[in-house]
């Protein structure tokens, strides 16, 4: 017990704790958090010393939690809370705000929408201090589920919205229309319909991926498959094999940032939108710091025409 009494828990190893009492692996739990697994061991075997009592046991090749790894970790939950709703209320408390938050990004907001914000952020609110991870977006939800970010970008296509996690809040920032990018003179039209690009081959990302699978269901609605000819998960990359010849894609308004040499830009007639959203955990109010981060993103989109207050279709 007097182990016990003198123990000093590290919040960095029960967030360690927390994810593999959620994932059942460490495996799981390191990939949750952007560790290796190696390195989360060693932080849950230095716990248990600093605990000083067994929280762990080995089944095989995996590692089990104990009944008082169990109990530690229920309670790692309301710490860690805790700490949460703490950091709320220093924030609230500052006359002059600090803070640092972690968001989860991908290509197109990070390149389009992200450097005009933060440097308006930046320069009216110098203390909040915004880091990135650039993740899919279909991962950026459970990051922030899991803690692992303070809030990340999510998206919701027209003809496929995001399942929702009710743990989370989330509050739009843009609405963005999908338009056609084609090898240039391919399609000479101003305007087309998905049903015209049908005999076209496509670059496109693994239906997998939510803007993959979301394309090929607008096509689908439309009554065709999409003929893939090249499956790539990055935008970026499939622009530049678009400028190469190899195919035609669909491309939002952020991700004409990224738009290289070789490349047509061809309105839609039947608009295919997409409405990025900032989600963030729904216990409480948001914090100060990211309501101030959710506002001046919001007012960079706007002023790229990408106003939230636009409806999908």
């Amino acid at each position: 017990m007097s182990t016990l009494a003198a123990m000093e828990l590290s919040l960095h190893r029960l967030r360690m704790l927390r994810e593999l009492h959620r994932k059942g692996t460490v495996t799981a739990a390191a990939g949750a958090l952007h560790y290796s697994a190696s390195a989360v061991s060693q932080q849950l075997a230095q716990l248990e010393r600093d605990v000083g009592v067994q929280l762990f046991e080995r089944l095989g090749r995996r590692v089990q939690l104990t009944e008082l790894g169990t109990l530690l970790a229920e309670h790692a939950e309301e710490i860690l809370d805790s700490v949460g709703r703490a950091t709320h209320a220093l924030e609230n408390a500052q006359d002059g705000l600090s803070a640092r938050l972690t968001a989860g990004v991908w290509a197109s907001v990070a390149s389009g929408l992200l450097p005009p914000a933060l440097t308006a952020l930046a320069s009216e609110h110098p203390g909040i201090e915004v880091r990135t991870r650039e993740l899919a977006p279909e991962e950026t939800a459970g990051a922030v589920r899991d803690g692992t970010l303070d809030f990340s970008f999510v998206i919701d296509y027209s003809d496929y919205p995001m399942p929702w996690d009710p743990a989370l809040a989330r509050e739009v920032v843009a609405v963005e229309r999908l338009h056609a990018a084609a090898p240039t003179g391919v399609v000479p039209e101003p305007a087309v319909s998905l049903t015209e690009l049908a005999e076209h081959p496509w670059v496109l990302a693994g239906p997998r991926s939510h803007f993959g699978r979301a394309v090929r269901i607008a096509c689908q609605q439309r009554g065709f498959e999409p003929k893939i000819a090249h499956e790539v998960e990055e935008q970026a990359t499939a622009l530049a094999m678009v400028g190469s010849g190899l195919g035609v894609t669909l491309v939002s308004d952020l991700g004409l940032s990224l738009l290289p040499p070789g490349v047509d830009i061809v309105a839609l007639t039947e608009p295919v939108m997409r409405r990025v959203s900032i989600a963030y955990r729904a216990k409480g109010t948001p914090r100060p710091s990211l309501r101030l981060v959710i506002d001046a993103v919001r007012a960079a989109a706007a002023e790229k025409g990408l106003g939230a207050s636009a409806t999908l279709p």
